[in-house]
């Protein structure tokens, strides 16, 4: 360190500000993956990550199988058509209806706190994991973090990695929960920095469970609701509500297909 940076450093440290921690070198290959991880724990410190979280990431493992299915979505290049085909589209409405009839109190109980309709909830929980059939087999820590590694996209995944790890702080995940190939987690598939930040325990026992379907569902509603859904708005390409819709997910052809989907349930 150089007297100047030592004196800045100094300066700062009197002042109560934290000392400033070089940035991880992101990597294209598991090469430097192991090397990479302490000097992201620096960081994940300084963001307020505990013993517990640290742990966690000095155990993650470079997920190939993650960096494979980043390199290669190809659904999201489909036509609506298509990719509503692809995904079961017709299968997810008629399924959508029927929870709606069959719980058709809860859904309104989340209408009536959050003003998202139920067919946008069910849609998207359809879409994600066929209403919670498959949640994913890869471990969260390990996914995010291996993508917040790549130097595609560290930005972006680097606050979700920090989210993981304050989950596993908390208690709400552990180092080998497991979600999807880019980390999501749950019933509908939270990134982990919007899990800690939009979570809610839907059903009053006292823990945000994103496996949990109450939980899960509630917290997507209030995601949605936080990003600037309006009660009584449209939610159709061109309406109010699409932007938030667009919040969720940024592949236009998803979009389109949750709004279209929502409205067949809805209706």
């Amino acid at each position: 360190m150089r007297p100047t940076q030592r004196l800045a450093t100094a300066l700062m440290l009197s002042m109560g500000f934290a000392a400033p921690v070089a940035a991880a070198q992101c990597g294209n290959n598991a090469g430097g993956f192991d090397a990479w991880k302490p000097a992201f724990a620096q960081e994940a410190a300084a963001a307020g990550v505990g013993q517990r979280g640290l742990d966690a990431l000095a155990n993650a493992r470079y997920a190939s199988s993650t960096i494979a299915a980043d390199r290669n979505q190809k659904s999201f290049n489909y036509s609506l058509d298509k990719f509503m085909q692809v995904r079961g589209a017709d299968t997810i409405v008629a399924r959508g209806r029927k929870r709606k009839s069959r719980d058709a109190g809860f859904y309104q109980s989340l209408e009536a706190r959050y003003g998202v309709p139920a067919g946008v909830i069910i849609a998207i929980h359809g879409m994600e994991t066929a209403f919670g059939g498959f949640m994913g087999d890869t471990s969260v820590v390990s996914a995010i973090t291996t993508l917040t590694y790549d130097c595609r996209r560290s930005d972006f995944f680097a606050p979700h990695a920090i989210g993981a790890l304050k989950l596993v702080d908390t208690g709400a995940i552990s180092g080998s929960t497991k979600g999807a190939k880019h980390g999501e987690l749950g019933h509908t598939q939270f990134l982990p920095g919007n899990a800690l930040r939009y979570g809610v325990d839907g059903n009053g026992d006292g823990r945000v469970d994103f496996y949990n379907q109450t939980d899960a569902l509630a917290s997507t509603a209030n995601f949605l609701r936080q990003k600037g859904w309006q009660t009584g708005a449209g939610y159709q390409e061109g309406q109010t509500n699409f932007n938030v819709i667009k919040q969720w997910n940024a592949a236009g052809v998803y979009q389109k297909a949750i709004a279209i989907m929502a409205a067949r349930i809805d209706g």
